[in-house]
């Protein structure tokens, strides 16, 4: 590891300010001037790196990007000999059989746990039998047991010098953090927030009055009482409001965000956000694809294969991918994969129903394919379109499948990923590390990683049109399609090209490197304030 990177220059708080000694002490005497002690408070979690207690490898609730990039970050800071601690909800569930079986005298060491103890369970009902993250009808009384543990139970036993929220669910921490003089980084995964009173929070065990004053409300607030019972609170805003500093999961996309691009993106939102920019506690962090999409080990692909070996395998999975979806088996034919879910308000798959037919048509001769690998309420689209025009065997269409979702990458040459907006986007980041080379609308996550390709420069990763619409759509996929009758040397090289810096530049150790430095500009501005 190189002395100037994120990770060594954050463990040199360490050694300038403490000496060489001190770091070999107990994490709990690390107290005064030396590396922060963090919790990272998150509702997900994929996995939590061995030496965080005889629970880490038991452990597994995603809903989605979030519970991987928790877990990078625990496993980046835990390699680093960070004292670091983790706080989420016990799903029992959904983690390993064993945990269930835990006597409630052991549950409760768990919660009451000493510094050798780094997992921190938030104990309530509502979240022992529950087989998925999120609920439709009971997302705020999970988010409000989750909280009051953490506030009361998780934080005292921890004592924290920084605390790491991620989304509304952690929305009312920030303030706790600020009212008791902890530093706080509040990490904004989606554009989605939830409002309720102090009164609701009370109902379930959290003393609002402690910190009510650090929070944001829809309406401006008096005195407590008179706010207590009719003025929500708003969540997000609150994080986002109350937190030292704030990301988001791309940078674009923050920008856009703060100069107002998104109508769907609240005033309030908008504002808190344009206001910790502005003031420097504000930037954009990319997320990473899961680990589990690399090619030299996916254990769903027909074939492994590298950077330097990709065309034969490549080809192997092509074969492999047209037989499971029952399209024409033709290693030669160009296909095109729509990896994501069928939302047309987001994922803009509305404009490739639109061209789909002529672009089938048109490139009839070279016997274009289309897979769709995904769920969603504009799936029917999609199978009405093969279904009126007798196309199946050129246009498959497929629930969302884990192994041929993974198929996919490997066998396709390019994916579709047309969105209107994009807070941060995976799919475009898995792809070039299968060698499949990412379409995309020029927005949020998907500027921030995808540039269009250029040969002759040997530079760019994919096609990018700049206007959400059928046109911008068209054109980009005729440039790719002008990329597949290139000669088969020259293809070979580029996709060479893509894939090596795609491994290089998407992965958790550089997401979780950019979280460290951010750290360090927190825990820097506290001792400069002292």
């Amino acid at each position: 590891m190189s002395s100037t990177s994120p990770l060594s220059t954050f463990a040199q708080i360490k050694t300038e300010e403490i000496g060489e000694e001190s770091m070999r002490q107990p994490a709990g005497s690390l107290r005064e001037g030396g590396m922060p002690r963090i919790l990272v408070v998150t509702p997900e979690i994929t996995y939590l790196p061995e030496g965080m207690g005889n629970l880490s490898q038991r452990m597994c609730a995603k809903a989605g990007g979030l519970a991987d990039v928790s877990a990078s970050l625990v496993n980046e800071l835990q390699e680093l000999g960070a004292d670091v601690h983790v706080a989420l909800p016990n799903y029992k569930r959904m983690f390993h059989s064993d945990i269930q079986q835990l006597h409630e005298k052991q549950i409760d060491k768990v919660r009451r746990s000493t510094p050798d103890q780094r997992i921190h369970l938030a104990q309530d009902r509502i979240f022992y039998h529950r087989d998925q993250v999120y609920s439709t009808d009971e997302n705020t009384r999970i988010a409000l047991a989750f909280q009051r543990e953490v506030i009361n139970h998780i934080i005292p036993t921890v004592e924290p010098d920084l605390i790491h929220c991620n989304d509304w669910m952690t929305g009312l921490i920030p303030a706790v953090a600020k009212q008791r003089g902890i530093k706080c980084l509040f990490t904004v995964h989606n554009i989605h927030t939830e409002k309720l009173t102090l009164a609701e929070m009370e109902d379930r065990g959290i003393d609002a009055a402690e910190f009510w004053e650090q929070l944001y409300y829809v309406n401006r607030p008096g005195n407590y009482e008179q706010t207590r019972s009719d003025n929500r609170v708003d969540l997000l805003t609150s994080g986002i409001f109350a937190a030292d500093y704030v990301n988001t999961v791309s940078p674009t996309f923050l920008e856009e965000v703060v100069m107002g691009h998104h109508g769907f993106v609240p005033g309030a939102i908008q504002r808190e956000l344009a206001n910790k920019k502005y003031s420097g506690n504000a930037s954009g962090i990319l997320n990473a694809p899961d680990p589990a999409f690399e090619p030299e080990t996916d254990e769903y692909i027909a074939q492994h294969y590298s950077p330097s070996d990709h065309v034969e395998a490549r080809r192997a999975n092509k074969l492999e991918l047209q037989k499971r979806l029952g399209l024409v088996q033709d290693a030669d034919a160009p296909v095109l994969f729509w990896p994501s879910r069928l939302d047309p308000v987001q994922k803009g798959c509305q404009l490739v129903t639109d061209i789909l037919y002529n672009l089938l048509a048109d490139y009839e001769d070279r016997g274009l394919q289309i897979a769709v690998v995904a769920n969603g309420s504009f799936q029917r689209h999609f199978r009405e379109i093969a279904d009126i025009h007798h196309i199946h065997q050129r246009l498959a269409v497929h629930d969302f499948k884990e192994e041929l979702s993974h198929l996919g990458y490997a066998g396709s040459d390019f994916i579709l990923m047309p969105s209107s907006f994009e807070p941060c986007g995976l799919p475009q980041m898995i792809s070039p590390k299968f060698g499949s080379l990412p379409i995309v609308h020029d927005t949020g996550g998907l500027h921030d990683t995808i540039q269009h390709l250029n040969t002759e420069n040997d530079t760019g990763n994919g096609f990018v049109f700049q206007y959400f619409d059928t046109k911008g759509l068209r054109w980009a996929t005729d440039q790719a399609m002008h990329f597949y009758n290139l000669p088969a040397e020259v293809k070979a090289r580029q996709i060479s090209r893509i894939m090596l810096e795609a491994k290089s530049r998407f992965n958790h150790h550089a997401t979780a490197g950019k979280y460290i430095e951010i750290y360090r500009k927190i825990w820097r501005n506290r001792e400069a304030s002292q």
